[in-house]
């Protein structure tokens, strides 16, 4: 890996609009790069690999939580929302990271994480420490248990992770988690939690910080009345605003006083949000007057099929034109099985409908063990290549998931005694958790963490990992990640106005759309060649075949053209 950096044209600090069409890539830390040895990603291990990011051509990083941490939750259970993990660095390290990756060009977007705290957090110990009705208590949701001694859980609710959402505190009174009992909800009806929140933005963004994620940003806004529904109750509520703990109507009002301090920057600071709510209510966490962009999680929850994709891409695009933002695109992240596997395993829509959530993020096949035989790691991974050309054609952000630029897999056989994601823990042989697609990085054929570090890694990393090294595809033309660089370097020379032309193929397993300035992508998601139109082909995620006088489009692959 080179040392030295290649030609880019600076930042300007004066583009308000450069969110829109930016290449993200997402780093979880503790998994990236480890600088010390101890088997835990850092930031001075992403400041060493400023090198590689901007040789990979992204526009701006986006860093999962980095903060002081028991990591209940891989680091989602915060405990000092103004700080750096003891075991990741400093502040100091933070500002270094932040002048290196913005000398190199490349903007930084951090993860907030607003709906709830580490229980480790001072305001939580205070309110364990106070008593009921108390000022300490007011900033979480903290109700009385029933039955005459409160030792009954005030709703039968269960939180996302499974188990009980509700953790008794031992003087009567229970505290509401919809995660890990680990991460206790915070009450957004108390001013004293949104102006810390303010704090910690402007903390943030005074260090460098480019643009925020808001994890969980359908959530912090809640009304769950004197009478609490039950668990089946629950499920039934109209999803229309009016839930009383998610994608709320009031939640904008935050955002909106977020937005009033985002603009004071300029540029102004950019926020995206992880909202999981019906597609026609995304629109307002993205538009102007709140937190600008919104993740589309569409193209990663669909199978590999021509009809599905084209009916997302246009619908999104419509969605993001109503909202004035620009739209966002990703495949793979943190949460997720990497959509290398996803694409080898049996479409979700050859699975049980009842089934489908968990199949369509491979759970089945990993619950079962992750046999090998059960996966065309070949095929998916020649899908995978072909959707990610395809994404970056589109207008629109695209979000890169660390490692997905190597072409990984997901790790399927961690041993039970490695796992760390309390979804495996709180879900025993429901849920396998999310630690496959967490497994430290590889950077090296060789050593004791294939290049992450001096030392092992935090979750145990595969022996197929050496030959899928960045050591090793540098030195490969045709690799997974000559490809992205390839892609990502042309995508920011083709950049156009946010639209696109759909062109017909005559196929229905045959996409092709056309960019303004004269550019086509067409991908093939069946299996029969199909004949591309004339025009230079100026990049594809798979070797074509000559046909005559023409050249044909092999199965899953795709292909962009200048005419």
């Amino acid at each position: 890996m080179t040392d030295v950096l290649p030609d880019r044209t600076p930042i300007d600090t004066t583009d308000e609009t450069w969110w829109r069409q930016a290449s993200v890539y997402q780093i979880y830390p503790r998994s990236f790069a480890d600088s010390n040895g101890d088997g835990i990603g850092d930031l001075q291990g992403v400041t060493s690999r400023v090198p590689y990011l901007r040789e990979l051509g992204i526009d701006a990083v986006w860093l999962s939580p980095f903060y002081p941490s028991e990591l209940a939750d891989g680091g989602y259970d915060v405990a000092d929302f103004r700080d750096v993990d003891p075991r990741l660095g400093t502040l100091d390290d933070f500002d270094r990271m932040t002048a290196a990756l913005h000398d190199a060009d490349i903007r930084l977007i951090v993860d907030i994480v607003p709906n709830h705290t580490s229980d480790q957090h001072v305001w939580f110990q205070e309110a364990l420490a106070a008593p009921a009705g108390s000022l300490a208590r007011d900033r979480y949701v903290f109700r009385d248990g029933t039955g005459p001694d409160g030792s009954g859980a005030p709703a039968d609710w269960t939180s996302i992770f499974g188990g009980p959402s509700w953790t008794a505190v031992g003087d009567g009174q229970w505290f509401l988690h919809n995660f890990a009992s680990e991460q206790p909800d915070l009450n957004w009806d108390n001013r004293e939690v949104r102006d810390d929140f303010l704090r910690t933005l402007r903390f943030w963004s005074d260090r460098g910080v480019d643009g925020f994620r808001i994890d969980v940003a359908h959530g912090l806004a809640k009304d769950l009345g004197d009478v609490l529904p039950t668990q089946a109750e629950l499920e039934t509520l109209p999803k229309d605003g009016s839930h009383p703990m998610w994608d709320r109507d009031d939640v904008h009002e935050i955002y909106a006083e977020w937005r009033r301090l985002f603009d004071e920057y300029t540029p102004a600071r950019t926020a995206v949000a992880e909202a999981w709510v019906p597609a026609d209510r995304r629109a307002r966490y993205a538009s102007a007057e709140g937190l600008g962009q919104a993740f589309n999680f569409d193209l990663l929850e669909s199978d590999f099929d021509a009809d599905h994709f084209r009916e997302v891409i246009a619908f999104n695009l419509d969605l993001a034109a109503s909202s004035g933002s620009s739209t966002t695109w990703v495949f793979s992240n943190h949460d997720v099985v990497r959509h290398a596997t996803r694409y080898g395993l049996p479409a979700r829509a050859s699975l049980a409908d009842e089934s489908a959530r968990t199949a369509k993020q491979g759970g089945l096949w990993l619950l079962a063990g992750g046999d090998p035989s059960g996966l065309d790691a070949e095929l998916g991974l020649r899908r995978a290549r072909a959707a990610t050309l395809l994404e970056l054609a589109l207008p629109g952000s695209a979000y890169l998931y660390q490692g997905e630029e190597l072409g990984l897999h997901e790790v399927a056989d961690i041993p039970d005694a490695d796992r760390q994601d309390p979804a495996f823990f709180r879900n025993p042989g429901v849920d396998i958790g999310r630690d496959g697609c967490r497994v430290p990085l590889p950077w090296s054929d060789s050593g004791p963490s294939y290049g992450f570090g001096a030392g092992g890694s935090h979750l145990p990393q595969p022996a197929w990992f050496g030959g899928v090294s960045v050591a090793v595809q540098e030195a490969d033309p045709a690799s997974t990640l000559s490809l992205y660089r390839e892609a990502l370097a042309l995508r920011s020379e083709l950049q156009a106005e946010e639209s696109l032309t759909w062109s017909e193929t005559g196929r229905s397993d045959v996409l092709a759309f056309r960019r303004p300035n004269g550019w086509t992508s067409v991908t093939n998601f069946g299996t029969e060649p199909f004949v591309l139109p004339e025009g230079e082909v100026l990049l594809a995620s798979a070797p074509l075949d000559p046909s005559g006088d023409a050249v044909a489009l092999p199965g899953a692959t795709t292909a962009w053209l200048r005419s």
